[in-house]
């Protein structure tokens, strides 16, 4: 299995802040989205990540390849709904 750090970019920097109801609606969908994952045991960890510029969402995966990881990051609500754009990158992993 393979390991990847994915980057969920918000629309802007003060999203978390500002965001409206149809946003709030997206990112309702997205938690429960990476809870199911983190339940399966795909996603090692998730949430957002709380930087001074703006906040943005992370999770750790582990899949079989890149091509799995980006299936998961393009069924992710908020990016289906043109919200928010993401990066993936592989990485090494020490898990328990």
């Amino acid at each position: 299995m393979q390991h990847f750090l994915f980057k969920l970019i918000p629309p802007r920097s003060s999203f978390a802040q500002d965001m409206n109801d149809t946003e709030r609606n997206l990112m309702q969908q997205h938690s429960a989205y990476w809870k199911q994952l983190l339940e399966k045991g795909i996603a090692l960890v998730y949430g957002p990540v709380f930087e001074p510029t703006g906040s943005w969402g992370m999770a750790i995966i582990e899949v079989e390849n890149e091509a799995a990881a980006t299936e998961l990051a393009v069924n992710d609500p908020t990016i289906k709904a043109n919200l928010h754009t993401f990066e993936m990158h592989p990485m090494s992993a020490f898990v328990k």
